[in-house]
């Protein structure tokens, strides 16, 4: 069932995500079209919320700050790995045991075309939906190169296996945002449309906020919405109809 929370407050902290949430997706990472409209929008919303506006995304911060330019946002990056805030950013370091995740992805794209290995900061991710029926190749890949390594973690996405740091999440990122001005205090939303952003649901709905999912698939969230055009319409009623904080 389609159902949005209440639009927007003056006590609002929104959280969102940004592939197949605020945009749409598309074959490759770097193929994604950013709508014309979403930079003003973003930009009205945090003036709106008086900052407390936060994209929380599994991108690194140099793939995606071009793609949304002038970017002036705070920012979780790779699932909260890197953290942009008003105070200041944090930077995990990269897990020791990336490097041979790595070259198991590599060694399987070099003998499969179609799949993407991304190197990210902290994170690494291995694409296929140019060849979806190579799925469970790449998840059981993935997961045997973890399969001795606690401090890594195996995220399964829409047609992505992501391995990063055990000590990280978009849940996580979310929480430490809300410790800090302009955040705190503020009733959380978070919008996210995959399996990776059910973390982040959790924590704003624990914390007496609430959350959107994008598209279908299973959720914890309080509520749904179609498509990326969907919320980004909802987004918009929120800045021009004025609700009143509860």
């Amino acid at each position: 069932m389609i159902t949005f929370p209440r639009l927007l407050t003056d006590r609002s902290a929104l959280f969102l995500d940004f592939d197949g949430t605020l945009a749409d997706l598309a074959q490759r990472p770097d193929s994604v079209q950013v709508p014309r409209e979403l930079v003003p929008l973003l930009d009205r919303l945090h003036d709106r919320l008086h900052g407390a506006l936060a994209l929380v995304t599994g991108r690194a911060r140099e793939d995606i700050e071009p793609m949304l330019s002038p970017w002036r946002w705070p920012a979780a990056f790779e699932h909260g790995s890197v953290r942009q805030s008003t105070h200041g950013s944090s930077l995990q370091p990269e897990p020791l045991g990336l490097a041979a995740v790595l070259q198991a992805a590599r060694n399987l794209a070099a003998h499969h075309t179609g799949l993407l290995v991304e190197h990210k900061r902290t994170s690494m991710a291995l694409h296929f939906r140019q060849t979806p029926s190579l799925e469970a190749l790449c998840v059981t890949t993935m997961a045997s190169a973890i399969a001795n390594d606690p401090d890594l973690q195996l995220l399964r996405g829409k047609a992505v296996v992501e391995v990063k740091s055990a000590r990280v999440s978009k849940g996580r990122a979310i929480e430490a945002f809300m410790q800090e001005a302009p955040f705190a205090g503020r009733a959380p939303v978070f919008a996210g449309d995959d399996v990776t952003d059910e973390a982040g649901f959790e924590v704003v709905q624990r914390l007496g906020g609430e959350g959107i999912k994008v598209g279908d698939g299973p959720t914890c969230a309080l509520h749904r919405c179609p498509s990326p055009d969907a919320l980004r319409t909802w987004l918009s009623d929120s800045l021009h109809t004025h609700t009143p904080t509860p």
